[in-house]
């Protein structure tokens, strides 16, 4: 888990980059906030939302990226006003906490910004009850949301924007077709209502002042999951990486809570842990968010041991909450999500392919590594769809033996096209009078496993005469070695239902 987390391959050091900037940007944001003389909680509130604005929004595109931002207060403001006004009004406050979370979720099928817009205004909900917001603050909390937005966003698009040199890659959303409770965004939504539903009850049962931990458990269980099997595993992973961040903190925030200068430089430790961690590793994304929220209680001064222990529990209703509504409500198998992954992946290996081989012909315009970024993306959704087969604890041997076969052949395809996406970047590097056949075959290889309605499969006399690459062709070789793992997944693919997850 730890080698997969901090070894784990970054292309283009995007995972860098975007924990460096985020520390940047929060940094600022925060710092800002105290200079304008805000308080603690105004401060932590605009950390927050600084956090919030830099991890949540995933627009493909920069210019998206700032109109998804600029909306953010639209639903922020009016929400965080709703959850002062009602901290008093546990049912009415309820009421609200399963309207913003089936809408949240429902907003999925407007696509990356509707996702972005759905997550903020929860999370803006649940950091009302996690700073005990009132009323007679609202002025001071609007005026640190927005001026946190406004810093957070100047570092995002205009101190570092390294988008624009390195375009993002496409942000790779599940299939939501179908209508009415057969779209996928919709049985989400009645899925995480009932979710919350059990959490607010479970967790008002366990504290009548930390039960929002349980709802928000049971809520990020939910986001970026789709099938039944990808929830039941995330919440599991949320619970293990509550359970190791607890063991930290008290390790760590409970003995140096109490000196700002160690709070501070832990926190901007933890903000680089999340941003780093989360498209790799649920579980460590979460122990630094745990270990984050046991020092900002520790700078509110109610940090201590049972708090601690109570989160714990609190996260283990939240989470089984989860579960229980994937299990029976409107069950989502893992089979369709899996194919539509691999298949997704499949074609980036081509789309890598030809734009290293065009790169290679001289083109300008040609360049693999934005392909190579987006198909690092594409695997880990293939990994989180494929986790329930390939997880200690899953029974089915021979499903969990032909997961680990995909995910090992296509680590190899992404192994092999980072080769060669790394080759065409060399300006001495020279276009090869067999490039053409090989980069060919290993379409045909995507096209057969793909099933492409739309080609004609057919061999040429001079590819089957192409002379096999050598160990001083690197090019060639590379295309050699994905040709070769692009064949040998045709035989865990050959029965692509046993994939799926049907228990």
């Amino acid at each position: 888990m730890l080698k997969r987390a901090f070894v784990a391959p970054d292309p283009g050091r995007i995972r860098l980059r975007f924990a460096s900037r985020a520390v940047l940007g929060i940094g600022l944001a925060v710092a800002l906030c105290g200079a304008v003389g805000y308080s603690l909680v105004a401060a932590i509130t605009g950390g927050l939302t600084a956090l919030l604005a830099l991890f949540t929004v995933t627009d493909a595109t920069v210019r998206g990226q700032a109109l998804t931002t600029a909306l953010m207060p639209a639903v922020g403001l009016p929400v965080l006003a709703l959850g002062a006004v009602l901290h008093d009004e546990p049912l009415a406050l309820d009421a609200v906490f399963l309207a913003v979370v089936g809408a949240g979720v429902y907003a999925r099928r407007w696509g990356p910004r509707g996702h972005s817009l759905g997550v903020y205004a929860f999370m803006t909900l649940f950091v009302a009850q996690f700073l005990h917001a009132v009323p007679g603050q609202l002025p001071e909390l609007y005026g640190a949301m927005l001026l946190s937005l406004a810093a957070s966003s100047a570092v995002r698009f205009g101190v570092w924007c390294y988008e624009r040199r390195i375009p993002a890659p496409a942000v790779v959303a599940a299939p939501t077709g179908g209508e009415g409770l057969a779209r996928m965004t919709t049985r989400q939504a009645v899925q995480a209502v009932v979710a919350t539903g059990i959490a607010l009850t479970a967790g008002h049962v366990l504290s009548d002042q930390r039960w929002y931990w349980a709802v928000g458990a049971a809520w990020w269980v939910f986001v970026n999951t789709t099938s039944r099997g990808e929830t039941v595993v995330r919440g599991f992973r949320r619970f293990l990486g509550t359970v190791l961040g607890v063991a930290l903190g008290l390790a760590v925030a409970v003995p140096l809570h109490h000196v700002p200068a160690v709070a501070v430089v832990v926190i901007a430790i933890c903000v680089f842990g999340i941003f780093y961690t989360a498209a790799v590793s649920y579980t460590w994304m979460m122990l630094a968010v745990t270990v984050m929220a046991s020092m900002l209680y520790g700078m509110l001064g109610v940090l201590d041991t049972g708090l601690l222990a109570l989160r714990v529990s609190e996260t283990a209703v939240g989470a089984l909450g989860a579960v229980l509504a994937v299990l029976f409500v409107l069950p989502v198998t893992t089979h369709a999500v899996t194919e539509a992954w691999v298949e997704r992946a499949l074609h980036c290996v081509r789309a890598c392919t030809a734009e290293a081989a065009a790169r290679l012909a001289g083109s300008p315009n040609a360049d693999p590594a934005p392909r190579v970024a987006e198909l690092e993306a594409i695997l880990g959704r293939v990994r989180q769809s494929l986790a329930p087969l390939v997880h200690p604890l899953s029974p089915m041997r021979a499903r969990k033996g032909r997961a680990r076969q995909v995910l090992a052949l296509l680590d190899e395809c992404a192994r092999e096209v980072r080769g060669l996406a790394s080759v065409a970047a060399d300006p001495e590097a020279s276009h090869d009078a067999r490039l053409a056949a090989a980069c060919w075959r290993v379409e045909a290889a995507v096209e057969a496993l793909t099933d492409a309605p739309t080609v004609r499969r057919r061999v040429r006399p001079d590819d089957a005469e192409a002379p096999e690459p050598t160990g001083v062709e690197p090019v060639l070789a590379h295309l050699h070695a994905l040709e070769r793992a692009l064949l040998d997944l045709a035989v865990p693919l050959r029965r692509s239902s046993e994939l799926s997850v049907r228990t």
